[in-house]
């Protein structure tokens, strides 16, 4: 018998159906496209990113223009990051321009003179002015090969953190009432690297802090860029079943449908934008696809480089229903593509999230006819 793992979550914006998958709009937008766009595709919320957002536009920025949702233009749900990842790779590229303390994540932005300081108190405080539907405690990321001596000063940091971070949302909603009488969620990271044990005492720790769900922190790939299912499978069996858990940056659709499997119902990731962008988009090789963790010829990349798009009449996919495909021959795209039009940008994008937005449609079906 299967476990059951959560397959919806309602939310002050709306409810999502598992698996979810929120593309990035890290500064307040998806590279390309705007809401409507996005409505268009069926996208069901988006990932933001508090650490980005509070140095553009600024946090005083983005509530003088009424929150996200409404300087976006964007009525579904918002999931804020609180930047933790986007800090310590930073920090691990250019040591001279942050560090990271018991206090916080110390800062300095290029082009300015002074640092910020990122808190757990501040981080709570910015995401839930924003008007964030779930937002994440500030945690200390760590890549999976990182010496077990640094998994665990992230792990106690992390666990430290979290507590402030709970203390600091419980009084905000103490002195403000939820719009529309439904508070938004908190989520808690489980670190601790590629170490079972670090995993299992992060999780416990954090269930009894008591969150409404949590993410998987940390790099989620090894040096050979393959998944790893073995820690992502443990940190599911750690966190009992009725908690969602959240795939931090794991998008590759081949990744998500592993990652599905193994229980998680949320997932965010540049990965299918940036590809548009770069001019690798996704097809599924038939219809009804059947993807498999197990098997990757379910799907493939069609490369805008090709020359034998060139002549090509027929759409991308003939299984997409985005404008993309609906209107436009591969050939028009390679066009638009080679001139480095905004339009190709703009339907390549829609493209590729559609794909993903079809892909976790299909597995929450499959899981439903199971």
């Amino acid at each position: 018998m299967k476990t059951a793992y959560p397959q919806i979550l309602a939310l002050s914006h709306g409810r999502l159906t598992f698996p979810a998958f929120l593309p990035d709009a890290t500064w307040g937008v998806v590279r390309g496209v705007d809401a409507t766009d996005l409505l268009s595709i069926e996208t069901p919320a988006l990932m933001m990113n508090t650490f980005h957002l509070v140095q553009k536009p600024g946090a005083m920025v983005v509530e003088a223009l009424g929150g996200l949702h409404r300087m976006s233009g964007w009525q579904r749900p918002i999931f804020t990051d609180s930047g933790g990842f986007q800090a310590y790779s930073l920090i691990q590229q250019q040591p001279q321009r942050g560090k990271i303390s018991s206090q916080g994540i110390h800062y300095q932005p290029e082009g300015r003179r002074r640092k910020f300081v990122l808190t757990p108190e501040r981080v709570v405080e910015w995401q839930l002015r924003f008007g964030s539907d779930v937002l994440f405690c500030l945690d200390v990321c760590t890549h999976v090969d990182a010496p077990i001596t640094a998994q665990r000063e992230a792990v106690d940091l992390t666990i430290a953190w979290a507590r402030r971070s709970k203390v600091a949302y419980q009084q905000w909603l103490d002195r403000h009432s939820p719009e529309g009488g439904r508070r938004p969620l908190i989520f808690a990271v489980v670190q601790g690297g590629g170490s079972f044990e670090l995993r299992r005492q992060c999780a416990e720790a954090l269930l009894e802090i008591g969150f409404d769900g949590f993410g998987f922190g940390g790099w989620p790939l090894d040096r050979q860029g393959r998944l790893l299912t073995d820690i992502l499978a443990w940190v599911r069996e750690c966190i009992p079943p009725e908690y969602p858990l959240h795939a931090l940056g794991i998008g590759h659709p081949q990744n998500l449908v592993s990652g599905y499997h193994l229980g998680y119902g949320l997932f965010d990731c540049a990965m299918p934008t940036r590809d548009a962008r770069h001019g690798r988009l996704y097809r599924f090789t038939a219809w009804p696809p059947r993807p498999s963790p197990e098997d990757e010829s379910w799907w493939e990349f069609v490369h805008m480089d090709s020359e034998r798009l060139t002549r090509q009449e027929t759409p991308i996919s003939p299984f997409c229903d985005a404008i993309c495909c609906r209107n436009y021959s591969a050939g028009y795209l390679r066009h638009l593509y080679l001139l480095g039009d905004s339009l190709y940008q703009r339907l390549a994008t829609l493209h590729n999230l559609r794909f993903m937005q079809q892909l976790s449609a299909y597995l929450h079906l499959e899981r439903g006819m199971a």
